[in-house]
């Protein structure tokens, strides 16, 4: 049984927890990259904590204030009931009127009994009108009717007396916390300015990190570093800056070793297959020397494929590249061993590449694909930054387990579909290995033409 199975049978055994469910849920959803949640990491607890600073000034501060205004109105209000029942006067109530204007800041009308206007609609949110109900009830215990809805600095209050009507106009503020807005502009505005702080200061300490990370990018695709890099922001990014530098400059020389090395190889071997050549010409002809030659000419090929494996085109220059034009060379190569190639190339035809190393990976493909099908059909398509190259074939295809072998240096299958011209088994190694050195891959699958697809993705 294999470790997927033993831990999907884990799995089922011991579900996840609903705390975990929840976790990966919620991971799901929270943005991804670093700029977004270190801006989350600000705003959220500053959200939160504004939200619970406004309920609870809400809740103590404004509605008490409110509670206290109010009850003080409909005192001053209570009073002047009692005084217009303690003691009525016939004529007028002038001197009752002037002291409410006066002392009481409330102007107030008596008039002739009759029924109150009907309720108006409740506000959705009033704060005033739900207080300043209770008060008159607990205070007055008289039958009421107010308006406090709009806008107006006045608030209307209409009580039903015994033989006449107390018509009360009394200021908003009076009886309402009116300058609260006042706190909430100064709350929302103080948090826009520490958030534009908080941008400005997380993009200077964001952009480092994007630089090193299209450094190190660059570095994949086997680009030269950016002339504007150096290791910058703070002191952690500086340290992975200065470390990717010192790494870069450890890979860097010793390819430059091992090419030296191989050049020095190479020079050598060929060398003395050259000798052998002349000393097989002085010899003469015959059917033996015939096959010496042909051996000479295999160890020759298979020498080139080797150095070209190790070398791995790494000290090949980046350059630009039409992929309309290789592929169409690549397929009439295909053409002569005698296979059905098409073509078909979508998107953007300039791509920057090795030259070399893209030509050999399509020519590896497209050689291996056609040596063991009938028809092969190539289709590159270039957008959203990612080249994707399948060739497909009709032909006997790769047992699915053995996909990923085939890639392994001098790894033979029986049907040989790893073997290049020279039988080295180093066609789709050297495939892969040219893939990765562009910061892509390639990968096997079924065709839908039967065969093989081999998929090449290459950033871009």
């Amino acid at each position: 049984m294999t470790s997927i199975d033993s831990i999907r049978r884990e799995y089922e055994r011991y579900p996840p927890s609903g705390l975990r469910r929840f976790t990966r849920w919620f991971t799901k959803r929270i943005p991804t990259r670093l700029y977004a949640r270190a801006l989350l990491i600000i705003i959220v607890p500053m959200v939160l904590l504004q939200s619970v600073i406004a309920f609870v000034f809400m809740e103590r501060h404004w509605q008490t204030v409110t509670q206290r205004l109010s009850m003080a109105v409909t005192r001053d209000i209570a009073a002047i009931i009692d005084v217009l029942e303690t003691y009525p006067q016939d004529a007028s109530y002038d001197q009752i009127i002037r002291i409410a204007r006066e002392r009481l800041e409330l102007n107030i009308a008596i008039e002739p009994p009759g029924d109150l206007p009907a309720p108006r609609p409740k506000p959705f949110f009033s704060i005033l009108d739900q207080i300043l109900s209770e008060e008159i009830t607990r205070q007055i215990q008289l039958p009421f009717w107010i308006d406090t809805v709009g806008n107006s600095n006045i608030v209307e209050i209409r009580i039903k007396l015994a033989d006449k009507i107390l018509r009360v106009f009394a200021k908003r503020s009076q009886a309402y916390a009116s300058n609260t807005h006042i706190f909430l502009l100064w709350m929302v505005g103080t948090s826009l300015v520490l958030l534009v702080i908080a941008i400005l200061f997380l993009r200077g300490q964001i952009r480092p990190i994007l630089k090193l990370t299209q450094a190190a990018e660059s570095f994949g695709k086997g680009q030269p570093m950016p002339d504007d890099f150096r290791p910058r922001g703070a002191d952690e990014v500086r340290r992975a800056g200065v470390a990717f530098i010192k790494m870069r400059e450890r890979i860097e020389r010793q390819i430059e070793q091992r090419t030296a090395m191989l050049s020095g190889v190479s020079h050598d071997l060929r060398t003395i297959l050259t000798r052998f050549r002349l000393q097989l010409a002085l010899v003469g002809d015959g059917p033996e020397i015939d096959e010496l030659n042909k051996d000479i000419d295999d160890m020759q090929s298979m020498l080139d494929s080797y150095l070209s494996f190790a070398r791995g085109e790494a000290e090949e220059d980046v350059g630009s590249v039409s992929i309309k034009a290789v592929i169409e060379k690549v397929a009439a190569d295909g053409r002569l061993r005698g296979a059905t190639v098409t073509v078909s190339v979508q998107g953007d035809d300039e791509i920057q590449v090795r030259p070399n190393g893209f030509a050999r990976l399509l020519t590896n493909l497209v050689s291996n694909a056609s040596r063991h099908a009938d028809e092969v059909a190539i289709e590159a398509t270039n957008r959203n930054k990612w080249l994707t190259i399948s060739v497909d074939d009709d032909g006997p295809g790769i047992p699915e387990d053995a996909r990923e072998d085939v890639f392994r240096p001098f790894y033979r299958l029986d049907a040989a579909r790893n073997q290049d011209e020279t039988g080295t088994g180093l066609g789709l190694a050297i495939v892969r290995d040219i893939a990765r050195s562009h910061g892509g891959d390639v990968t096997l699958s079924d065709s839908a033409m039967g065969g093989l697809r081999a998929t090449v993705r290459l950033p871009v």
